[in-house]
């Protein structure tokens, strides 16, 4: 096929976006909906480690060169996030963009924002670019509270420790016999990006892990969480 006819073809090519909430209403379970809904709602005195589920988030996963500067000035205008550098996240009040890969990104954020978001992307991006809605296939769990970090350090090999693992960072790495991708949003704070079909094995695990620093299932009180940083950039560290 000549160049000008796969120039015609890639133009007059047309890409189905689905609405995935056509209406408001509809009932709609979370991954770890039914952990949720049957765990004790009352909290031990201090808690030293609190676990949650941030359910039903938009979940988009983006994917361009980052050395194209309309590809980086694109993903701005639509989310209003600098494309962050290799194993760092930046975010606003809404949404949180993560870097995954090279070429991939993570964006997260209100879950009836997918459409508007996505339609934002691709009208603001052009060339060789993918956005795709990957919300059905993993969900997002909260860690947080004081002794946070030493549930992640007796759940993953990778070193989470301040020097190595400031906030803004991001990993993918294994965790328990899983992985997740693991991103410190403030000093006690971290966020989980977990596969659904290994969501209740990973919930069990850390709820196993946590037992032993007073275990709260609720996010804390903002008292509690007045130490997260709303610092959208951290230095670079060493991998």
């Amino acid at each position: 096929m000549s160049e000008a006819i796969n120039k015609a073809v890639l133009v007059s090519t047309q890409v189905a976006i689905m609405d995935q909430l056509p209406e408001t209403g509809i009932p709609a379970r979370s991954p770890l909906s039914q952990h949720v809904k049957t765990a004790s709602r009352t909290s031990p005195e201090n808690p030293g480690v609190y676990l949650w589920e941030s359910a039903l988030k938009t979940h988009l996963a983006l994917r361009g060169d980052a050395n194209n500067a309309d590809f980086a000035k694109g993903v701005e205008a639509a989310t209003g996030l600098v494309l962050p550098e290799a194993m760092r996240s930046n975010h606003n009040s809404d949404w949180a963009l993560s870097w995954i890969a090279p070429d991939e990104w993570l964006l997260t954020g209100p879950g009836d924002q997918a459409l508007a978001m996505e339609t934002a992307l691709r009208e603001q991006l052009d060339g060789h670019y993918a956005v795709i809605n990957v919300g059905g296939g993993q969900t997002l769990v909260r860690l947080a509270g004081a002794r946070a970090r030493s549930v992640l350090m007796k759940s993953c090999p990778y070193d989470v420790h301040d020097h190595n693992f400031p906030v803004g960072k991001v990993v993918t790495t294994v965790l328990a016999k899983s992985q997740a991708t693991i991103r410190r949003v403030g000093d006690d704070d971290w966020e989980l990006v977990v596969r659904r079909s290994f969501a209740d094995y990973i919930w069990r695990w850390l709820v196993d892990a946590s037992q032993e620093y007073r275990l709260s299932l609720n996010p804390p009180p903002k008292s509690a969480s007045t130490n997260r940083s709303s610092r959208t950039e951290a230095s670079p560290v060493e991998n």
